[in-house]
């Protein structure tokens, strides 16, 4: 389930891209299938090996060829990336900067490694949606490496354009899953096995395995409204001398 627009985000054959925060590696995974150079990249351990590993798996399966020259799993931290200035063509950061405490910080080393000319797509919670979670459970957002803040668009925006970039446009995604939150929210987080939240589970694996047009059609018109992530697009100007002032200035502030 991609959260990300790759036609948007305009991946190439052979494209280097980071995949920040990458978690399961779902937006890795797409990357890698499109003939990208992937590096998938996640703070934790467990996770960057679980990448790891299904890269193998798909390399074994005749998916990927060759996985060696092409992909890869690093763990590290968003704050100070192990990478070259200008290193990827595409970057992405897909439910992380809603965790991390510097989120500026973070947000400079992303443009700092995104080539001139290259794009990027960062998604959090949308706020109307997340503003209802944190209402409803604070359970949803205050646990260790929970949910810190919710962004409105706006300032999402102005923060990643602080760094040099610039905005070329939205959208919101997965708007069935919103309501399923809410109702985890009043239940309890993490009771699964009650039975309304087990049934809608059940509906959103089906969307996920078989895409059937009533989901999909159902989606695409709750997005607008109540989509539970917020996709933003960015460019980096080709000419970085105003990018690189306001980056020194973003990083002394």
């Amino acid at each position: 389930m991609l959260t990300v627009d790759y036609a948007r985000l305009g991946v190439l054959p052979s494209d280097k891209v980071l995949d920040l925060g990458c978690g399961f590696g779902r937006h890795a995974y797409q990357a890698a299938r499109l003939d990208a150079q992937v590096v998938a990249f996640d703070f934790g351990a467990d996770e960057v090996r679980n990448v790891r590993d299904t890269f193998g798996a798909m390399a074994d399966a005749g998916e990927l060829d060759p996985v060696e020259s092409r992909v890869g799993a690093v763990q590290g931290d968003a704050l100070a990336l192990p990478f070259p200035d200008d290193a990827f063509d595409r970057v992405i950061a897909s439910e992380i900067l809603e965790h991390i405490p510097d989120d500026k910080q973070a947000m400079r080393e992303l443009a700092r490694v995104l080539r001139p000319g290259g794009t990027m797509a960062i998604t959090v919670p949308r706020a109307g949606p997340e503003f209802i979670n944190w209402t409803l459970s604070e359970q949803y957002h205050n646990v260790p490496g929970g949910h810190i803040r919710i962004y409105r668009q706006s300032q999402l925006v102005e923060r990643l354009e602080g760094t040099g970039m610039r905005a070329t446009g939205h959208h919101h995604a997965h708007g069935l899953h919103a309501p399923y939150w809410w109702l985890k929210c009043l239940v309890g987080t993490k009771n699964d096995t009650h039975p309304a939240v087990a049934a809608y589970h059940r509906l959103l694996v089906w969307d996920i395995e078989k895409a059937p047009t009533f989901t999909r059609m159902t989606e695409k018109v709750l997005n607008p409204l109540v989509g539970k992530s917020l996709v933003v697009y960015l460019v980096k100007p080709e000419d970085e001398t105003a990018g690189s002032a306001d980056r020194r200035v973003g990083a002394t502030a």
